[in-house]
């Protein structure tokens, strides 16, 4: 009944063999009218623009006004959630090495995969970054350093030369995830977790845990950024030492941040690249372009290497188009500005569209990996436990072969992408008029990015309906 529950209600939500591939619904997908959604969302983006650039700019600056109080809670006890965290990861660890090398019935493969990695960086889009409470390192270093709170550093980090850093460190994880055929294998990622925790360990203990996590960390910077997406703002009160809850307009605080460095922005570029590419990797036409048939498709070791280039070529050709559409646009509004500050502020725009598809590419996965995921969290250990009552779970793949349910999912993700969207160009629009104080620059300075986020709505829908290999 449970599961039951679960799926109905997920697949609910979403419409207002050993598979750790990402599962796709392409069977049906192709039955749907798939060009008239890419046009009609891509259209819809380009509305909004037109919309956005008669929008007053009283209305726009009325879109950022004063948050609105909620609710006060007390603040969470530091570093105690840090710690539970690090006793956490450190039980899965060595059960990594030590259980069973199955990943389906070894925890540390679904906790990092889909608890972590998935559905802990959807929560924060909605709660706000909640990262820098339950990072596996804050708690940690806390009693190293005797209850000094964030200690000194030994060495000093240049500003800015942290993002990359955290460029490497991602590149290293993306990689692992999408290339490496040992992702799932349960010892391969207890060994990648230990070098990683031990690695931002010493980075903060020799460069100091503030400007570490602020920039080095990949995760910290990621799920920081992610966070300031939610329509939640959470301040601490300095007087009662509680914290205050807000209502704010999404990704508020991030239209008058100053700008990232040039590592920052390639950073942000970099978290949609990655996902961008592993769409990619899985259709017809990147297998076929290697020379491979799809219909045969060994898998993940016959490509290692052209996978491995593609990664890297995918986050230059972003890059690339990106900071080319802000030069673009730069040049028609005549902005004296450097482009580097100047796409460092834009950049944030891309955040939602990062968000989204995350989402959509990762939600057929989720549904089934999911359920192996609650199925274990009875019995994580192999105990012989029944915590949540979901042990004699069967697993199911069921809603991928009715056509309801599939197009229950499709409408889901072309939701989400033409929503990300829309929120990016709003945001992109809202920086340039704080940047321009004028809207007829502002809009000029915005034509080539919009015409980018468009033509990125459609693409994303394309792989989403593309036939895939596995």
């Amino acid at each position: 009944m449970i599961k039951r529950f679960f799926i109905a209600g997920l697949l609910l939500f979403l419409s207002g063999g050993l598979a750790f591939a990402h599962v796709g619904t392409s069977g049906f997908v192709l039955l749907l009218p798939s060009r008239f959604y890419m046009l009609g969302a891509a259209l819809a983006v380009a509305a909004s623009f037109l919309l956005l650039a008669f929008l007053p700019q009283r209305a726009a600056k009325r879109m950022l006004t004063e948050p609105k109080p909620l609710v006060r809670l007390p603040t969470l006890p530091f570093p105690l959630f840090s710690l539970v965290s690090f006793l956490l990861l450190l039980s899965f660890v060595v059960y990594g090495f030590t259980g069973p090398g199955d990943p389906f019935e070894n925890p540390i493969t679904l906790f990092i995969w889909i608890v972590w990695w998935i559905v802990f960086t959807l929560v924060q889009v909605v709660t706000g970054e909640l990262w820098s409470t339950f990072n596996p390192w804050s708690g940690v270093a806390w009693i190293v350093r005797f209850g000094r709170d964030q200690g000194k550093a030994i060495l000093m980090l240049p500003a800015g030369r942290g993002y990359w850093i955290a460029i490497v460190q991602f590149l290293a994880f993306a990689w692992l995830e999408l290339v490496s055929t040992s992702a799932y294998d349960p010892e391969t990622l207890a060994t990648a977790t230990v070098l990683f925790w031990c690695f931002n360990f010493a980075g903060i203990l020799i460069f100091g845990e503030r400007r570490w996590l602020a920039e080095a960390e990949p995760f910290s910077v990621f799920f920081g950024l992610v966070g300031a997406l939610s329509p939640f703002e959470r301040k601490r009160e300095a007087e009662s030492g509680r914290t205050g809850i807000s209502l704010v307009w999404p990704g508020k605080s991030l239209i008058k941040r100053e700008a990232l460095p040039l590592g920052g922005s390639l950073f942000v570029l970099l978290t949609l690249s990655t996902v961008s590419f592993d769409g990619f990797s899985n259709t017809f036409l990147w297998v076929s372009s290697l020379g491979l048939n799809p219909l045969e498709f060994e898998g993940r070791s016959a490509v290692t290497m052209p996978m491995s280039v593609g990664l890297i070529v995918a986050f230059a050709l972003l890059a690339g188009l990106f900071y080319l559409c802000v030069y673009g646009g730069k040049m028609l509004a005549g902005a004296e500005e450097a482009l580097i500050p100047l796409a460092g502020r834009l950049v944030y725009s891309i955040l939602p569209i990062s968000i989204v598809f995350q989402f959509a590419h990762y939600l057929t996965y989720l549904l089934v990996q999911g359920q192996y995921a609650l199925k274990l969290a009875s019995d994580p250990f192999g105990r012989g436990w029944d915590l949540f009552g979901t042990t004699d779970w069967q697993v199911t793949t069921s809603f991928f072969y009715g056509y309801g349910s599939v197009l229950a999912i499709w409408n889901a993700q072309t939701a989400a992408i033409v929503l990300g969207h829309l929120i990016g160009i709003t945001m992109a629009h809202l920086i340039a008029l704080d940047i321009f104080r004028d809207n007829r620059k502002a809009v000029r300075s915005q034509i080539f990015l919009a015409g980018l986020m468009v033509a990125y709505t459609a693409f994303g829908l394309w792989l989403l309906s593309s036939p895939k290999v596995g």
